[in-house]
């Protein structure tokens, strides 16, 4: 797994609400996880540095990869299944907002984001696009976080169901989340603002289109055949360093938001599809 020391950073207590919002009240300096009266970690949380809401991933184990009946040849990079056992960790409910980004922007040195970002995020609330990966660990690593694993992104995103082809379940439709068309609630045809669609079981908006999002991992399309069970970082070198990517975009025909799919990109590419989400470690 990879740890950052975030001790120095604040937490807000349980606030319900969107994706990004300000704590109602000082909270004093404390460790990454947030503990209520009766001791239990609070299931959603305010990070300070970037205002994002955070929920609450419980440590478990699930049945990693494509566990349906006679899979596709394109998925089959997901095979074979295998359990996967991972820690318990806090995720951004949303991907990380073009607002949110800014904050990243005005903070740093970091080179800023390509002059067509505008034309597919017009506003704050919409995930930012035009980072590579190199971006979105800058990022990750500035505001106190890090980037998800491959198995911690595919874990939240099942949002413990198991045996489902998508995040919702067994069926997908333009009510669901952002991807190539339009209809129903899908009346975008490029990104759509971030909690547009219902969240899933976690409490997770977006894992299934809008964009895809970058995990810390490098990519082998055999590295389920080798992978441990506990907690699993992907490969620690590979011939063409490529870099897991996962959920699907808003260009994605539907078989690609399925929770189970993996995919790749250049670690030095910028696109209008690509984004990303954080998370922290509880220790």
């Amino acid at each position: 797994m990879y740890k950052y020391s975030i001790s120095s950073l604040l937490f807000a207590l349980i606030l319900l609400g969107g994706c990004s919002e300000s704590p109602t009240k000082p909270i004093e300096r404390s460790q990454t996880r947030t503990k209520s009266a009766d001791n239990e970690l609070s299931k959603e949380i305010i990070w300070q540095t970037d205002s994002a809401k955070m929920v609450l991933i419980p440590e478990g184990s699930f049945q990693m990869g494509d566990a349906l009946k006679d899979p596709e040849e394109f998925m089959r990079p997901s095979l074979p299944t295998h359990q996967v056992s991972v820690n318990g960790f806090y995720m951004d409910a949303c991907e990380v907002t073009l607002g949110q980004y800014k904050q990243f922007l005005q903070a740093t040195e970091h080179p800023p984001l390509p002059d067509w970002v505008a034309k597919i995020a017009p506003d704050d609330n919409y995930p930012v696009i035009g980072v590579n990966w190199f971006d979105a660990k800058a990022y990750a690593e500035w505001v106190g976080k890090r980037l998800p694993t491959e198995a911690e992104w595919e874990y939240a995103a099942r949002g413990g169901l198991t045996d489902k082809r998508f995040a919702n379940g067994g069926r997908l439709k333009h009510a669901d989340a952002n991807f190539k068309g339009k209809g129903e609630i899908d009346i975008w045809g490029q990104t759509s603002p971030v909690a547009s669609f219902k969240p899933n079981n976690y409490g997770l908006f977006d894992v299934m289109g809008n964009v895809w999002e970058w995990c810390e991992d490098l990519y082998d399309e055999n590295y389920y055949a080798v992978s441990p069970v506990e907690n699993p970082g992907g490969p620690e070198s590979t011939p063409m360093e490529r870099r897991v990517i996962r959920g699907g975009s808003w260009m994605s025909f539907k078989h690609f938001l399925r929770v189970a799919l993996r995919n790749y990109q250049n670690p030095e590419m910028k696109n209008n599809y690509t984004g990303f989400r954080c998370v922290v470690d509880l220790n």
